[in-house]
């Protein structure tokens, strides 16, 4: 599930009489000159133990079990799962109603480590106002991408493609990057110099899916990621105007990179 819907579900979520959520906020930015030499497992090792050390001094030995439990679980997730870092980890963790939510995301947190009745959610909230649900465009000619992003993460992914024929777009649903990276090299072979020569009047068609999905997945933001003149062509025909345009072809490219090119 992702961290955008269950924020009011963690929000929700309290122990009644007694300490039992495990929040864990890390800073893994590889481009923060903090972490240059992996300083994430020197804070995440001090961070873990500063708990134990509280807990052990408190004498209760219903929390130390559950912390304990929760403490290795955390660390084994984050050591087993070093390839998969971006910019932060964010961590819920509790052994009631086995809660464990775990987010690998493409925006920075300030490393902090909390021990309580429920989730701390107050960085979480913080990087939502900053990062609100958006889409992300990538058209290039006769293929445009739609990534429906928030909080860092990706939620969907489309793919539309154009048919010359019937000149209409059609899209597939979570079209994987292998298939986009096999297809890559013939693609520039198959465009159709008519779609180039009518490029705005076929973006324009595209502009109206655009805006659905904008209005059916509650963007906040529209963001258009490719070369310049699709990029130009299509902004023209859209009447929410982008929050921001950039000039890369990205087309081929895993998301969460094109994520890292958006909101770095």
């Amino acid at each position: 599930m992702a961290l955008l819907d269950e924020v009011q579900k963690l929000k929700d979520f309290k122990c009644s009489d007694e300490k039992c959520v495990l929040t864990v906020y890390l800073n893994t930015d590889p481009a923060n000159q903090d972490q240059q030499k992996g300083e994430w497992q020197i804070r995440l090792k001090n961070g873990l133990k500063r708990i134990q050390e509280y807990l052990d001094a408190s004498g209760d030995e219903s929390e130390i079990k559950s912390y304990k439990k929760l403490k290795k679980k955390v660390d084994d997730e984050i050591q087993s799962n070093r390839t998969n870092f971006q910019k932060s980890v964010v961590i819920f963790a509790s052994e009631k109603e086995d809660l464990f939510n775990v987010h690998y995301l493409q925006v920075p947190v300030e490393t902090s480590f909390h021990w309580e009745e429920g989730p701390v959610l107050d960085q979480l909230e913080e990087i939502q106002k900053h990062y609100p649900r958006s889409g992300v465009v990538l058209p290039n000619l006769d293929e445009v991408r739609v990534l429906d992003t928030s909080l860092g993460e990706i939620h969907d992914e489309r793919t539309y493609e154009f048919d010359p024929g019937s000149e209409e777009w059609t899209f597939k649903e979570g079209l994987a990057s292998s298939d986009r990276t096999a297809s890559g090299a013939s693609h520039v072979d198959k465009i159709d110099q008519r779609f180039a020569e009518n490029r705005n009047r076929f973006y324009k068609k595209m502009a109206g899916n655009i805006e659905r999905l904008k209005k059916d997945w509650d963007w906040q933001e529209i963001y258009l990621v490719g070369e310049t003149e699709n990029i130009r062509s299509l902004e023209s025909s859209l009447r929410t105007k982008p929050a921001e345009s950039i000039s890369k072809n990205l087309n081929n490219a895993e998301a969460s990179k094109v994520l890292e090119e958006v909101f770095k």
